[in-house]
């Protein structure tokens, strides 16, 4: 039997067939070695600057807390993804219902709805994957995580070490359903839900996704901080460009395209309730901190840094605006303050993680004064109906805000635009900013944004009108949005 067992273990050597309990197969490697205490604290040091673990190069080890989700970072961006949510849902739909008549106020409601459950099913199905699969080209991601695949509580370091994947996500799944809900400020009161259906279907295939990934992307075509060879170096912290530029600009040509509402400069049209545009512009203010801080991915300096200027410049224009309003139209109004607030916060998105206080205080003015011209005078000038400033403040905001984000930003408060940066990958943003570039970088990056909005708005617009009309008719539209459209009224007494 010895001799059996002796001629057995001499054949599977020469044959190089391992033996079921003996040593490890021929050509396989070694585990890394179980970490020293040294190392295990070297991890922890990692996890607090929101760096990768395990070591790197020759000096790797089997890390214990490698490829877990943090429960700092996690909870922050948890609690972010809930903010940016109450944004839309009620902020958004509260704010742009005060503004519109009485007869109209569910309609702008139902539309926020239908938007956030509409842009999620498309999330599931291939957004996530067309925005963040990684290893497509620099214009759309790849379609490695269609209906989720793959997308678990573990982290995905391409994006985020602490943060499970499918905590992230879902946090930019609130981004890409507040986008087109910020459309529908300029033609409310006077477009077919089924029409923003499709056309906010056909909007997020040919806008939403594709800029997305050329921005945020790990291999994008404007990522200048996550991909070292993009052929932009641009750069947009929170989404001056992806979410305010994009919306803003189409929603003046969709408007244009629409035409005006009824009635429209030879009859009053009043916001019907200052008090809920009050309420919705406070939660927008408050769900803005998840929007901003949130986009640092962990709760870190750079978190820290763009609340404070978040704060700042937010505070300033919402005073800015109404202080304009008094000089030269004679009183501050709700209205100017609740305006000013949000264009500050639309205008400090892409700066807030990149900028110091200097450059919040800066930025709050400049949002108080230019947004407000361009509502109160450029709006009259050429005669478009933008029914609630989506583009005086969105796109005219979120264009400066983009351009300000190159003038403004500062090595000293985001290691990302250092040669040792965050994420350990040499982007070649420094020297970009040290020679003074950032600001032609951002201008490639504005007019990409700008020109794929206007183009595919026309188209998508066109479209929508041969399949199913853009407008009610005139009677379904005098009579009010809300009774038409969804069989229910906001008020059960004398509609205005």
């Amino acid at each position: 039997m010895k001799k059996l067992i002796i001629h057995l273990y001499l054949l599977a050597f020469l044959l190089g067939v391992a033996i079921p309990g003996t040593a490890q197969d021929a050509g396989s490697e070694a585990p890394p070695p179980e970490p020293t205490v040294e190392q295990r604290v070297s991890d922890l040091e990692q996890y607090f600057q929101n760096l990768g673990v395990g070591g790197s190069g020759d000096t790797t080890w089997a890390s214990k807390i490698g490829g877990v989700p943090g429960p700092g970072h996690n909870a922050w961006l948890m609690t972010s993804s809930a903010l940016v949510l109450f944004m839309t849902l009620p902020g958004l739909a509260l704010f742009y219902g005060g503004l519109v008549r009485r007869k109209n106020i569910l309609s702008v409601m139902a539309q926020c709805l239908g938007i956030a459950g509409l842009v999620t099913i498309l999330w599931w199905v291939c957004g996530y994957s067309l925005v963040f699969g990684e290893g497509g080209s620099p214009f759309f991601g790849s379609l490695k995580h269609l209906f989720m695949e793959g997308v678990t509580s573990a982290p995905d370091g391409n994006y985020c070490y602490w943060v499970s994947e499918n905590v992230f996500s879902m946090y930019q799944l609130m981004f890409a359903i507040i986008t087109p809900a910020l459309i529908v400020g300029a033609i409310a009161e006077r477009m077919k839900f089924s029409a923003i259906l499709l056309f906010v279907t056909l909007w997020m295939f040919a806008v939403y996704f594709p800029l997305a990934h050329m921005v945020w992307g790990v291999d994008g075509l404007m990522n200048g901080v996550w991909n070292g060879a993009a052929k932009i170096r641009a750069i947009d912290f929170a989404g001056g460009t992806v979410v305010h530029m994009s919306s803003g600009w189409s929603a003046l040509i969709l408007c244009m395209i629409l035409g005006k509402r009824l009635g429209f400069g030879k009859e009053a049209m009043p916001p019907h309730s200052m008090v809920l545009c009050m309420v919705g512009t406070g939660m927008l203010w408050v769900g803005w901190y998840g929007f901003n801080a949130g986009s640092a991915l962990s709760a870190d300096g750079i978190a820290a840094n763009a609340f404070m200027t978040t704060t700042m410049a937010t505070a300033v224009a919402a005073f800015v605006w109404p202080m304009a309003e008094w000089i030269l139209r004679g009183k501050p109004s709700i209205l100017g303050f609740c305006s000013g607030a949000v264009a500050g916060l639309v205008v400090v998105t892409p700066a807030c993680g990149f900028i110091d206080s200097k450059g919040a205080i800066i930025i709050g003015v400049v949002a108080g004064l230019v947004p407000f011209f361009a509502c109160w005078k450029l709006k009259a000038w050429l005669g478009y109906d933008d029914a609630l400033d989506t583009f005086g403040v969105h796109a005219v905001g979120g264009t400066l805000g983009a351009l300000m984000t190159g003038i403004l930003a500062t090595p000293g408060v985001n290691g990302n635009l250092t040669e040792v940066n965050t994420y350990a990958k040499d982007n070649g943003l420094a020297g970009i900013v040290a020679q003074g570039g950032l600001v032609f970088e951002q201008l490639k990056a504005i007019g990409i944004t700008l020109a794929l909005s206007v183009v595919a708005t026309v188209i998508i617009a066109y479209v929508v009108k041969a399949v199913v009309g853009l407008r009610p008719s005139q009677e379904v539209e005098t009579l009010g949005l809300d009774l038409s459209e969804h069989g229910e009224e906001g008020y059960h007494q004398a509609r205005g």
